[in-house]
């Protein structure tokens, strides 16, 4: 079995340098690596080692957004398979996401230049000097209620009448049955309520 991919693979981690942040946002004020920065830091690398890139889209979706000044804007997000094979046909794959937004056509190309830019820092383990650890960070979403722990009451089914938790139980058939599927078939045979067995078998006495 050929497993030159390794070793190729090994090859570039082994002269790769960091990539830094060179590119600029301007429009929200914040340094990027763009993807033409790793792909001249790798184009030369690959070559020497033999290795080469062959990408299929997945998955995509598409939809139409608007910016705050009103401006139209498609957002793309791609789930894309990268396969990298060395010379002898040996390969590896990588499958990433890549998001990407633009007023034009080109959406869907910056989701797959993202992609194809995360799978290579993950593939050869590229340094990015100063990239932040997610576990270094966390965020508060607006209007977003803070998580509540469980409530253990709140889960149990009860009767709508005397307000008894239903219970399971086991059929004649010997097949156990749980409190939310009493509690289903209690509401199934009265119309959308659910009695407990005492307050049902009164209920039909009544009627």
């Amino acid at each position: 079995m050929s497993t030159k991919i390794y070793q190729a693979i090994i090859g570039v981690m082994s002269e790769i340098g960091a990539i830094g942040k060179e590119k600029t946002n301007t429009q929200q004020n914040f340094k990027y690596r763009g993807v033409d920065d790793v792909m001249n830091a790798l184009q030369p690398l690959l070559i020497k080692n033999g290795l080469f890139v062959v990408p299929e889209v997945l998955e995509q979706t598409r939809e139409d957004r608007i910016t705050a000044k009103g401006n139209a804007l498609i957002y793309s997000v791609c789930r894309i398979k990268f396969v990298f094979y060395a010379d002898d046909g040996s390969n590896v794959t990588a499958v990433t996401i890549g998001e990407g937004m633009d007023s034009g056509d080109k959406a869907t190309n910056k989701a797959m230049a993202i992609a194809f830019k995360y799978a290579c820092f993950q593939v050869f383990c590229i340094p990015t000097e100063e990239m932040k650890d997610p576990d270094g960070e966390s965020h508060e979403l607006q209007g977003m209620p803070p998580a509540q722990p469980p409530n253990p009451a709140a889960a149990t089914p009860v009767c709508a009448q005397c307000k008894a938790a239903f219970k399971g139980g086991t059929l004649k058939d010997g097949k156990p049955f749980d409190a939310e599927t009493a509690y289903n078939w209690s509401a199934k045979r009265n119309n959308g309520t659910a009695l407990c067995y005492k307050c049902e078998k009164a209920a039909g006495e009544s009627a």
